[in-house]
């Protein structure tokens, strides 16, 4: 299997201001990882590019980029609460959204197979015409319209990001043609996700939706994976497979009240990295979300890198038990619900 990556110091140039958990330190310490790792000698350094005006204009309103360009370039300030800018951010996330659109065409010739992107800013909250959330432009759905104009008939998303990503959603939701999957905490921010979100009229079902509660781990998050979101994705047959990989999820992340670790977050790329080796020729790209407890950022990233390395097996993983009772096999249950009132049944687990 042939592996591209990006790495690159212009994605620490995106500045945080004092006590903010998006940091520069985030990136060095994936990259740092990474590079112990061996990926350097494992796959392909792919070069930095800026997203062209046409790739951020497929999922970014034209007054939206307009009003980016106007305030973000050379200076420091604040587009929402949360979400900060400093001279070099425009030029940050501008690179993080064409080098993952790049990885994806990449991926699409034939030029790859899979892909790891340890960008910044982040994306998932960006939706059409708002920044918010760290987000300033949404590189995974980029990357998705990138893929779909290359000649992608189907495009899924997967988000294991422990916040629901709000804008990749938002930009997809009545687009039959991109998969979007997400297992999040929930009720968190940014508020959405619940399992009745499955998608506007023409695109029923192509939202998936697993609300978890605070405290699941690994045994509900390979749950959710095993019985809801590669079944949907062996349905949905998609040509590439696209992570939104936020490590938020980790036991010790000072930003939310989950239990996954380093094992759970191996499982569920090797699900995918197997789902993608049977439907998708093994097309997956794994990008960078959030995560801000370094250890687990390092360690969940490494991991996903581990995991599309490894060597094709015949043997399935086991299927995870679906909880027996409680919050989180009720949350499991009722995205099984929505779906299936809604007319769009997810399938069962293949043994």
């Amino acid at each position: 299997m042939k592996l591209g990556y990006v790495l690159d110091d212009l994605f620490v140039e995106h500045r945080a201001p004092s006590g903010h958990p998006e940091r520069p330190a985030r990136a060095e310490a994936v990259r740092d990882a990474l590079a112990a790792a061996g990926i350097a000698s494992s796959g392909t350094h792919v070069a930095t590019r800026f997203a062209t005006d046409e790739e951020l204009a497929r999922v970014h309103a034209p007054s939206y980029l307009d009003e980016l360009v106007k305030v973000v370039p050379g200076h420091t300030g604040w587009l929402d609460p949360d979400t900060y800018y400093s001279p070099k951010s425009w030029d940050a996330a501008r690179a993080a959204a064409g080098s993952v659109c790049q990885l994806a065409t990449d991926v699409l010739d034939g030029k790859l197979d899979q892909g790891i992107a340890v960008v910044r800013p982040p994306g998932h909250h960006a939706t059409r015409d708002r920044a918010m959330g760290f987000c300033l432009l949404n590189n995974v759905a980029a990357a998705a319209a990138a893929a779909r104009a290359r000649g992608a008939a189907r495009v899924a998303i997967v988000d294991w990001d422990v916040h629901h990503g709000n804008g990749t959603q938002d930009i997809f939701w009545d687009d039959p043609t991109v998969l979007y999957l997400s297992v999040h905490q929930f009720p968190y921010y940014p508020g959405s996700g619940a399992p009745t979100e499955i998608g506007g009229p023409r695109a029923l079902g192509a939202t998936v939706n697993v609300g978890l509660p605070s405290g699941s781990g690994d045994a509900e998050y390979l749950a959710a994976f095993d019985h809801v979101i590669v079944p949907a994705i062996e349905k949905f047959k998609p040509d590439l497979i696209l992570v939104s990989a936020g490590f938020d999820a980790f036991e010790h992340d000072p930003l939310a009240g989950m239990r996954v670790t380093f094992a759970g977050f191996a499982g569920m790329a090797r699900r995918l990295r197997a789902v993608a080796d049977r439907v998708a020729h093994g097309r997956i790209i794994a990008v960078l979300e959030g995560g801000y407890d370094l250890d687990g950022l390092a360690g969940g990233m490494t991991q996903v890198l581990t995991s599309l390395l490894a060597q094709r097996s015949d043997r399935p993983e086991p299927i995870a038990p679906l909880p027996v009772a409680g919050s989180a096999r009720a949350a499991i249950d009722a995205t099984l619900a929505a779906h299936a009132a809604a007319g769009v049944p997810i399938p069962a687990p293949e043994p």
